[in-house]
């Protein structure tokens, strides 16, 4: 009975992955009624995605935190399988906590001074490691062509803030002091991470520039959280229902911080510190995502203060389709386009 969870999981992810590659029109009507929001049309990928996981039981949000940890790795392996890499080796640096891993991501063919991405992962600050992004940072460092180094920083509620970005500042410096010995060209090195982790991005960035640098040289923000008051409209308009929920934003947010902080700290909300002086940086957006509005007014908010920003919105696509870079079309072609930007960005 213990190998029950195991094997359902496998046989889910062995049906969305194959009826992900059935012809458009059949996975359009296996998703059902079209949805429309704000003038948008959810993509059929995703509709059909989001009823499949109607079947999986219980949302993350409503699990103990250390199996939703394991519920959230075993999806991403699902949605992003495990593609090609040159090399990947794991290595660990003194953190302010403790021992900090690092995973360094090489894509074939590339040798010598190489441009590369320091990331942070996804997950409300509370989810989310090394092994949940694996499949995103093989993407990337073969799509774009650049070294990848993956940080596993300290998770609340073991660790609260400001313990996830004293992590990710410390990568930033080690990283930085030792390019050359990694095989990084530090003046073509970016920062950037998935939500939670576009959030650290962008703060590190901001980070830099008040420290007189070393400064990234791009920022990579796939639908970053930006902004810890919770203000914009699409937090509600997308609470429920597009992976993303309310209910699990509140959950991160309870464990994340101690209940003290001022929200609109350098720290924890991009959107509000002035970012004159930023690296350039690629922006993008899910349609369906309560995080739409905050990562469209950074883009925004960079714009106007005179940084180089694109800012693309995946109209049809929902939270976490940057992990799905195995599954279906839609995804992965988005996934294509950020890693495109990104290799302009370091060129």
């Amino acid at each position: 009975m213990a190998l029950l969870p195991q094997l359902l999981g496998a046989v889910r992810g062995t049906t969305a992955r194959t009826l992900m590659k059935l012809p458009r029109p059949v996975i359009a009507r296996l998703a059902g009624a079209p949805v429309v929001i704000n003038g948008r049309t959810l993509d059929p990928e995703m509709q059909l995605l989001l009823r499949l996981q109607q079947l999986e039981g219980p949302a993350v949000e409503t699990l103990a935190i250390r199996r939703g940890r394991k519920q959230i790795v075993a999806g991403s392996k699902v949605v992003g399988g495990s593609p090609p890499i040159g090399a990947v080796t794991d290595r660990t640096i003194d953190g302010p906590g403790g021992p900090l891993a690092l995973r360094f991501y090489t894509p074939r063919g590339l040798t010598g001074p190489a441009p590369a991405l320091l990331f942070f992962h996804g997950g409300g600050w509370i989810y989310g490691d090394l092994e949940s992004h694996d499949a995103m940072c093989r993407f990337l460092a073969e799509e774009a062509q650049v070294r990848v180094v993956a940080v596993d920083y300290r998770l609340a509620p073991e660790a609260p803030f400001p313990a996830g970005f004293d992590d990710s500042w410390a990568a930033w410096k080690w990283v930085t002091s030792h390019a050359q010995g990694l095989g990084i060209d530090v003046d073509r090195l970016a920062v950037g991470g998935d939500s939670a982790g576009g959030n650290l991005a962008a703060i590190v960035a901001q980070q830099a520039v008040r420290e007189g640098g070393p400064a990234p040289a791009f920022q990579l923000l796939i639908y970053p959280a930006t902004d810890f008051l919770n203000t914009s409209e699409s937090r509600m308009t997308y609470a429920e229902g597009f992976f993303l929920s309310k209910a699990f934003m509140d959950l991160a947010e309870e464990n994340y911080l101690l209940g003290n902080e001022d929200k609109s700290e350098a720290r924890l909300s991009p959107l509000h510190q002035d970012v004159a002086g930023v690296a350039p940086a690629y922006v993008v957006t899910a349609g369906f995502d309560p995080l739409i509005d905050e990562g469209k007014a950074y883009a925004d908010k960079l714009r106007d203060a005179g940084v180089q920003v694109e800012y693309v919105c995946e109209e049809g696509l929902i939270h976490s389709f940057a992990n799905m870079v195995s599954l279906g079309r839609s995804a992965p072609r988005a996934m294509r386009r950020a890693a495109a930007a990104l290799q302009r960005g370091l060129s």
